[in-house]
């Protein structure tokens, strides 16, 4: 068992024993198109996954973690307290890419992380890689609440967060999660990519961005991609499709899909979850989830391993 590296909403840390009372008994390979903090697939320590996600920054962290684990942690330890002044011999010590005015060192990491959306100079070099995966677990672990939210034009705009003595170095799970994704895919492309990689025998967990629970409720904030309607009517086809050539299907999403997995014939539990990550204070707590599965009961796993670790 590895602890997931960064905080990621929606996580799955709190449903494991669920999940994997869900899962095959036995399968092949393992695959998750919507990886996010990827409890699921440290928890498992999984060899020769196909692990996805459509965040580039998200991905290049993971990619980085994987090859780079030493020069990752060397350049966290560079970082300093986020309150402090900002550094003057880094970019943005004034005013970051866009003009906004810079009046503590984790704004001027912020900018510094943001380059990629705003800085046409930007080239995605080794280094410029290696500094913004370093700058993402700086910022996760500084940002208020943990929240990683994009603005519309690609931009991470989470506001610095209040920590006795945050810790964002985190060099063993780094370490840890380094291993485990040694023998990982690691892919950066729509979900739908997971019907070229799924193999009959195979698993496929999909932890997609929630449905709304209201119809008011905005649930493609943390992309600037977003995930929509139309995105949830995709996966559902995939799932089908999934299904009908014999590979193994495990799908978490908000309770009002319920009816809709019902209907396209998986067996559908509701479980409640405890959200921790959440701009809005009164929207943490539990909610109510769904997992949907295509594994009938007398072929599941009789046991979880699910760990609780706390942050």
């Amino acid at each position: 068992m590895v602890r997931p590296v960064l905080k990621w909403a929606g996580g799955k840390r709190q449903l494991l024993d669920e999940l994997y009372a869900r899962f095959p008994a036995e399968f092949d390979r393992y695959h998750e198109p919507f990886l996010g903090g990827g409890a699921v697939f440290f928890d498992r320590e999984l060899e020769e996954a196909t692990i996805n996600d459509t965040n580039p920054r998200l991905v290049n962290f993971y990619r980085q973690v994987r090859d780079r684990p030493e020069a990752l942690v060397d350049q966290l330890r560079t970082f300093r307290d986020p309150e402090v002044d900002p550094d003057p011999a880094l970019p943005y010590a004034d005013r970051t890419e866009r003009g906004d005015e810079v009046d503590a060192y984790y704004y001027q990491q912020r900018a510094r992380f943001n380059r990629r959306a705003y800085d046409d100079d930007w080239a995605g070099t080794d280094e410029q890689l290696l500094t913004e995966a370093a700058l993402l677990l700086y910022l996760n672990r500084t940002c208020y609440n943990g929240l990683y939210r994009e603005n519309a034009d690609g931009g991470f705009n989470v506001p610095i967060g209040r920590y006795s003595d945050p810790d964002w170095v985190q060099a063993e799970r780094v370490r840890d999660a380094s291993q485990v994704l040694e023998s990982a895919n690691i892919r950066n492309e729509d979900f739908t990519s997971v019907l070229g990689a799924a193999s009959p025998g195979d698993l496929v967990y999909c932890d997609p961005p929630y449905v709304p629970m209201s119809a008011t409720a905005d649930f493609a904030e943390y992309s600037a991609a977003g995930f929509d309607r139309s995105d949830q009517k995709r996966l559902l086809a995939v799932a089908r499709e999934l299904d009908e050539r014999g590979v193994w299907v495990v799908c978490s999403n908000s309770g009002v899909t319920y009816d809709r997995y019902v209907a396209a014939g998986f067996h559908v539990d509701r479980e409640g979850a405890t959200r921790a990550i959440n701009s809005d204070a009164g929207a943490r707590g539990e909610v109510d989830e769904i997992i949907a599965t295509n594994v009938d009961p007398d072929e599941r796993a009789n046991t979880g391993q699910a760990s609780l670790t706390e942050f």
